[in-house]
């Protein structure tokens, strides 16, 4: 049966794969090279790459090694970080990338959503966008590695986002990320339901049945990384990724 897609999403930094919790405290998980060559035999559905050390900062992407996994690379994969320029952009989409991901750049430079979009199709832009919940239960857009503040409620944010020339939306919940307490359902439905674009949320998976939550709150796809890199009760490093049969089953 088909599934909604399942789609590791793997944090960089200086060069090497890292895990934050709630956007902290990133720890080195390992070779993005590596990582690629497993996801390859397990056979994902794609993968996104995010590089956070770009964050806050005016760092570029990393060309030479998103390159060298566009090499390695059997499945259609994403990035993120450090674009702010159509240059960029079509020096991504030259080297195989077959989506960017737009956060900071989408609140500071709108025009390079519609620019980009112009230039590929909406397909192939996607906008990442950082949630906070506040301890009152409201919600609020960040950018900056989940620094700055924009003030921005995140159903109208996407909704502004999807007029822009985006085609998809990457929804993390910056309190969930690395929890695997679960998806934060309520920011989902009322996201998915401001948009009528694919929402593929992030932050918190650590089961199979907190895919079928999202999907059941109205998410079109599922991210998740630290659930696919830590296994066991002392969180050791080991690359997994569900078996077909498995994500059948749950999304029966």
């Amino acid at each position: 049966m088909l599934h909604p897609r399942v789609i590791p999403c793997l944090l960089m930094r200086s060069g090497g794969l890292v895990k934050t919790v709630k956007f902290k405290n990133a720890r080195y998980v390992g070779d993005p090279i590596n990582a690629v060559r497993i996801f390859n035999e397990k056979e994902v559905d794609e993968l996104v790459f995010l590089d956070i050390g770009s964050a806050g900062t005016r760092a570029v992407p990393d060309f030479d090694l998103l390159a060298d996994i566009a090499s390695e690379a059997f499945m259609p994969f994403s990035y993120g970080g450090g674009i702010t320029s159509i240059g960029h952009v079509k020096r991504l989409y030259a080297l195989g990338v077959e989506k960017v991901v737009i956060n900071t750049a989408a609140a500071d430079q709108p025009n390079l959503v519609s620019e980009a979009a112009a230039l590929a199709g909406s397909s192939g832009v996607v906008v990442s966008m950082d949630v906070r919940r506040s301890w009152l239960g409201s919600y609020t857009v960040c950018v900056a590695g989940g620094t700055r503040d924009l003030k921005r409620e995140p159903a109208a944010y996407a909704r502004d986002m999807e007029e822009l020339g985006a085609g998809e939306i990457l929804l993390n919940a910056i309190d969930r990320d690395g929890t695997r307490e679960g998806y934060d359902l309520e920011l989902v439905r009322r996201v998915s339901e401001a948009v009528s674009i694919p929402v593929v949320v992030a932050g918190g998976a650590g089961d199979l049945r907190h895919f079928r939550e999202a999907t059941e709150a109205g998410a079109s796809a599922l991210a998740a990384g630290s659930m696919f890199v830590f296994h066991g009760k002392h969180d050791a490093v080991l690359i997994t990724y569900p078996e077909y049969e498995e994500l059948d089953r749950i999304f029966k």
